[in-house]
């Protein structure tokens, strides 16, 4: 079954740059900046990857860990 999950992924990226935002203090554009220039948002768009049944907070520290790595 080949299913889209572009609601769900919909309802994830608000709350996903809400945490980003309140983590870094800064706005939510610059959050989103940094969520959508993420590997974690390029693998979050491939629905076969299954990342769209994760939690945003884990996706958010996903996104977190993955900025720590590049320091």
């Amino acid at each position: 079954m080949n299913e889209d999950h572009t609601l769900i992924r919909a309802t994830l990226v608000p709350a996903i740059v809400a945490f980003l935002a309140a983590h870094y203090n800064v706005a939510e554009d610059d959050a989103m900046d940094m969520f959508y220039r993420s590997k974690t948002a390029e693998a979050f768009a491939d629905d076969d990857l299954g990342l769209y049944g994760q939690s945003a907070l884990n996706l958010a520290g996903d996104v977190i860990r993955e900025r720590m790595s590049l320091s």
